[in-house]
């Protein structure tokens, strides 16, 4: 059993997107990356923890490799719009990897450069790359939200 995190703004549609795929044996919406222990999202949301809204991602490799989630990763966002997704702005929407081993840091990397050399995007990519940091869970309401909120169309267009 694998895992990886990625945040691409808000973290309902980076769920259910990767819940989709093969392989993917669960997905959980939280926070990483910031100064806080075990912030709120009203704290997240302040823009003042410093946390990006993320989704951690428990894979089985044997089905789906971490390159595989990577490509899903790069086709679900904008990688491109520091700070923001459509219409979610702040910097807990920031794009970015949270790589679990040094061979998640490599792989990330050298996609991210092909991507830039092939001019993939219209613009850079400022997607941020970190070492693993403390996952937070995020509130239950958070999780499979598409699924308990069915009419909602938040997020569906990024």
């Amino acid at each position: 059993m694998g895992f990886a995190t990625f945040g691409g703004g808000c973290f309902w549609s980076v769920e259910s997107l990767f819940r989709q795929q093969q392989g993917v044996l669960d997905v959980t919406c939280g926070y990483m990356g910031g100064c806080v222990p075990n912030p709120s999202y009203e704290e997240v949301c302040s823009d003042r923890t410093a946390h990006a809204e993320v989704v951690q991602v428990r894979f089985n490799p044997a089905v789906i490799s971490y390159e595989e989630l990577l490509n899903v990763f790069w086709n679900i966002h904008d990688p491109t719009t520091p700070n923001r997704q459509g219409g979610d702005f702040g910097t807990q929407y920031r794009s970015i990897i949270f790589y679990h081993t040094p061979q998640q840091e490599l792989s990330a990397r050298k996609i991210m450069q092909r991507l830039e050399e092939e001019r993939r995007f219209p613009a850079p990519i400022t997607t941020h790359l970190c070492p693993v940091q403390p996952f937070y869970p995020a509130e239950e309401y958070h999780q499979r939200y598409f699924e308990k909120n069915p009419d909602k169309a938040v997020c569906r267009t990024q």
